[in-house]
């Protein structure tokens, strides 16, 4: 259910805007992505897991503000990183 350190390093490594980065908005929707992802898979087979339901729909509702805040501030890379990480919108 939880991403690897391995994996949220190789992350913050691909989304980081400077050396050192682990706080940008963009690195923190990435994280949340993949979180996202993980749990989606795990409602496939435990349909009926609603602890982890509430925490999907708050992850999803955090990374709806980090991106609309992104949006706000900087259109570039708001566009940039929907399109590197797939999103819909």
């Amino acid at each position: 259910m939880s991403i690897t350190a391995e994996r949220k390093a190789e992350l913050i490594k691909e989304y980081a805007i400077k050396d050192g980065d682990t706080g940008s908005a963009d690195v923190q929707v990435a994280i949340l992505s993949e979180r996202i992802a993980n749990l989606t898979e795990h409602f496939k087979s435990h349909g009926k897991d609603n602890h982890s339901r509430r925490g999907l729909l708050k992850m999803v509702s955090q990374r709806r503000s980090l991106l609309d805040y992104l949006k706000k501030t900087d259109e570039g890379r708001y566009q940039d990183l929907i399109k590197r990480l797939g999103l819909r919108r």
